[in-house]
């Protein structure tokens, strides 16, 4: 039986293929990723994928169905060696720039960061809301909306008259401090 019921291919079937194609099928991983590690890690995850749901694939176009899965696994790797890339490059830069940063001016940013927090927490609780909503956890004007149950309109007004009132704070502080 090559197949069963539940679309696995019979262990036989996909050490056939292994042995028929994994020379080619290696070298077509390496030459994508170019790089050895991840080329065998996506030898490795098509053929785990041949033996969960290569049985769907029919007897006559296997190495297709193969090398398109080796293909997607590969990109796969790709797309998440990037982001690893960019996140690392990220937090490499924010940390030198902290670094770089005199003591004095990482002062004066924690000051205007406590400038910041005195004036959202001066706006009134319904403005306050959907500012953090908006800007800190990165919320559709939509969202808040269905979230306050209140309508689209009454949500871009709060936000342009939060906007107007962290302004005039933020532009001109009181002499108090």
């Amino acid at each position: 039986m090559a197949t069963g019921n539940d679309g696995k291919l019979a262990p036989e079937i996909v050490h056939q293929l292994f042995e028929t194609h994994a020379g080619e099928l290696r070298a077509f991983l390496t030459g994508m990723l170019r790089n050895h590690d991840l080329a065998d890690e996506a030898f490795q995850l098509t053929f785990s994928k041949a033996l969960q749901s290569g049985g769907q694939s029919r007897e006559e176009t296997r190495k297709g169905w193969l090398f398109r899965v080796a293909y997607h696994e590969a990109m796969a790797l790709i797309r998440r060696d990037k982001i690893h890339r960019k996140s690392l490059n990220d937090l490499s830069q924010m940390t030198s720039q902290f670094w770089d940063e005199a003591p004095d001016q990482r002062l004066l940013d924690h000051e205007n960061q406590e400038q910041i927090r005195q004036a959202l927490e001066s706006l009134p609780d319904n403005q306050r809301v959907i500012v953090i909503a908006r800007i800190y956890d990165n919320k559709t004007f939509k969202e808040i909306s269905e979230e306050q149950e209140v309508p689209l309109g009454t949500v871009l007004t709060r936000m342009r008259l939060a906007i107007q009132t962290l302004s005039r704070q933020l532009n001109s502080p009181s002499d108090d401090s």
